[in-house]
This record gives structure tokens, C-alpha cells and sequence, in this order.
């Protein structure tokens, strides 16, 4: 695959692991499942996605929802309705970061579903964003084994090296401050938005750890209040 595609296909995994009752508490899933929740209740919330993300004006919309859908391993695609909330989650949230200033999160919106495979700046970037992601999720304890198991069957299709790259994300210790020394100036919108993703809203732990992310980067208020909004989230989340 690509580090690029491992990410997408990370959000998915969490939404697996995790399932949508769990992940709908979780930034990547939160503001979807609210926006959504009346006609999620009648038809499931899967085929409320793309004309969701249409309404956010997230880049591409449903037309990219469903390329990258299709673009997923044949692992992801079998999750159903968690790839199309994951995936959800993940463009808004770099849909929200673009907004605030991230041009390097544009080009990896961009870059998800194309089969060139995209270059070693995109894929640098990426793995920064699959970092922020699995320390957020770890950040109020651990991932534990069966949900390592779920994620690792949803990255079915990943290579050798992208998946031992993740797994020795979610056995490292947590270091704020390393994430945030290797992330440039134009990165730092994408971190904090990727972290977000995978953070429970009621955890005061995983929330905590959102706030350190955001001192280490240097990310004001405003920024992070875009974010938010752009995902449907409380802008101050508490």
C-alpha cells in the first residue's frame, strides 16, 4: 500500500476495534454521528456519510468518500458502515485542518484514493499523522490485545514495514514532544487534527493529552477551535 492509505485505513481499524457505539464518542466519529443521528436511527448512518461531508463542504465530498472507500484493502472494505465513518472522520478532520492553514493536509486529502502512489514528502507526513493518532488512542491507558487484533486485520493489506511501523507506535511510550520537534510549521494542523480522531470526548485523560499536544505545537485557540467546528465538534472540548 502506502503510508498514506495505512493511515486512512488505521481510522477505519479504529472504528472496528472499537465499534460505531464507542467510536461515535470519539472525535472522528462524534460530530458525524450527531449530524446524523435522525436519519441514522431509520437507515443507518453509512449512507448518511457522503451527503454529510458534502454539507461540510470537506474537500471532495461523497465522490471522494467513495473513491477512497473503494481505494481501502479488501479488509477495510468488508467493515461496512465502520470504513465509511472512519474515513468520514479522517477527511473531516484534515478537511479541518486545510481550513485552518494546512496545505500539507489538503495534499493528503488529495492524494488519498489515487493510484499513483504519492510522494516521500506525503508519506513523511503521513506517518506523522498515524503517530498522533495511535498516541491519542493510548493516552487514557492502552490498546489493548484484542483491539490490536482488529486493527491488524483491517490493515490486512498493508505491507510488511507499514505494519510493523504501526505496531511499534502502539507499544512505544508516549512522547509528546518528539511528535511535535519532527512536525513542521505546516504539519501541525494535521497532527493535532489526526490526534483528534482517535481521542474519547469523555475521557478527561485522552482530552488532557489534546491540550499537551496543542501546547508542544504551538497551535493558538483559534486554530484549534477551526478544527472542531470543521468536524462538528465542540469548539472547546472539555
Amino acid at each position: 500500500m502506502s503510508f498514506v492509505r495505512t493511515m486512512a485505513t488505521l481510522a477505519v481499524g479504529f472504528a472496528a476495534a472499537r465499534g460505531l457505539e464507542t467510536f461515535q464518542k470519539m472525535g472522528g466519529g462524534a460530530g458525524i454521528a450527531d449530524s446524523v443521528k435522525s436519519a441514522a436511527t431509520r437507515v443507518g448512518i453509512g449512507s448518511q456519510i457522503g451527503p454529510l461531508l458534502e454539507r461540510m463542504q470537506v474537500p471532495g465530498g461523497a465522490a471522494a468518500l467513495k473513491a477512497n472507500a473503494k481505494w481501502l484493502g479488501a479488509k477495510g472494505r468488508e467493515t461496512g458502515d465502520h470504513a465509511l465513518v472512519g474515513l468520514g472522520g479522517l477527511m473531516a478532520a484534515l478537511g479541518g485542518a486545510a481550513w485552518a492553514g494546512s496545505v500539507n493536509a489538503r495534499d493528503i486529502l488529495n492524494a488519498m484514493g489515487e493510484v499513483a502512489p504519492p510522494d516521500v514528502s506525503m508519506e513523511k507526513n503521513a506517518r506523522l499523522l498515524i503517530r498522533s493518532m495511535v498516541m491519542a488512542a493510548k493516552s487514557d491507558g492502552e490498546i489493548d490485545a484484542a483491539e490490536r487484533a482488529a486493527i491488524f486485520d483491517v490493515l490486512g493489506d498493508a505491507t510488511e514495514e507499514e505494519r510493523a511501523f504501526v505496531e511499534a507506535e502502539m507499544v512505544r511510550p508516549i512522547d509528546i514532544e518528539a511528535l511535535a520537534a519532527e512536525t513542521g510549521t505546516h504539519q501541525r494542523t494535521a497532527v493535532y487534527a489526526a490526534g483528534v480522531v482517535t481521542t474519547r470526548l469523555d475521557s478527561p485523560a485522552e482530552i488532557a493529552h489534546l491540550d499537551r499536544l496543542a501546547d508542544a505545537l504551538h497551535l493558538g485557540r483559534a486554530a484549534r477551535q477551526r478544527i472542531h467546528k470543521a468536524m462538528r465538534l465542540p469548539q472547546v472540548l472539555a
